[in-house]
């Protein structure tokens, strides 16, 4: 059986976070387990993943333990979520 791709969204609990996670659940296949952190109910391991993946803002996408570039400059969107592989099964 085939490893399932790992989906962290980082969010603040506001609307803007909530969009993303929308558009991170639409897209997510079979294939996919999408993980939901918010980080103002902040844990000791939850600060050490934001740092280690090097999350700048919020809403933020990790995919497979890389931080999507999207996320790294600018917004989520879902063609950079598509090349990362979210939503192929295969």
């Amino acid at each position: 059986m085939k490893k399932k791709r790992q989906i962290e969204v980082f969010t603040a609990g506001c609307a803007v976070c909530e969009e993303a996670v929308q558009l991170v659940q639409r897209l997510a296949c079979s294939n996919c387990e999408v993980t939901i952190h918010n980080v103002t109910k902040e844990t000791k391991v939850l600060r050490d993943k934001v740092k280690r993946y090097g999350i700048k803002r919020l809403p933020s996408v990790v995919v497979d333990g890389k931080l999507a570039s999207c996320c790294a400059g600018g917004g989520v969107d879902a063609d950079t979520l598509r090349a990362l592989g979210v939503g192929q099964s295969d």
